[in-house]
């Protein structure tokens, strides 16, 4: 999958998603960080990638057209438990399946949004 990574996504999350052959940009490693989430989400869009980050301010775009948003809301965040949430989540849903859909791992329950495009 052709993935972007906001900047609040660990490091070693990257590295893991680019172990098992996902596309990642990780905005870190570019000359953009610090982009605003409306720049975010119109690189996301335009590239046809699924966005991973912890801003739950994307989840407004769910009647959208767009690739898959994955975001992770712990109450106490650390990367460890970051990472932990993502790979669950990388491995409950198939790639087929992001196209539209917004996931919001938290603590214990997750939310799903599917649009109805």
């Amino acid at each position: 999958m052709k993935i972007f990574v906001d900047e609040n996504i660990p490091s070693m999350t990257v590295k893991a998603l680019q172990e098992i052959n996902h596309d990642i940009i990780d905005i870190r490693e570019t000359t953009h960080k610090g982009l605003s989430d409306e720049k975010i989400w119109e690189w996301v869009r335009r590239d046809g990638r699924m966005l991973i980050t912890t801003d739950l301010g994307f989840a407004t775009h769910r009647a959208e057209k767009h690739n898959g948003v994955l975001i992770i809301r712990l109450k106490k965040p650390n990367r460890q438990k970051i990472h932990e949430r993502v790979l669950k989540a990388m491995l409950r849903y198939r790639a087929e399946e992001w196209p539209g859909m917004i996931v919001v791992m938290q603590d214990r329950v997750q939310r799903v949004w599917k649009a109805r495009i």
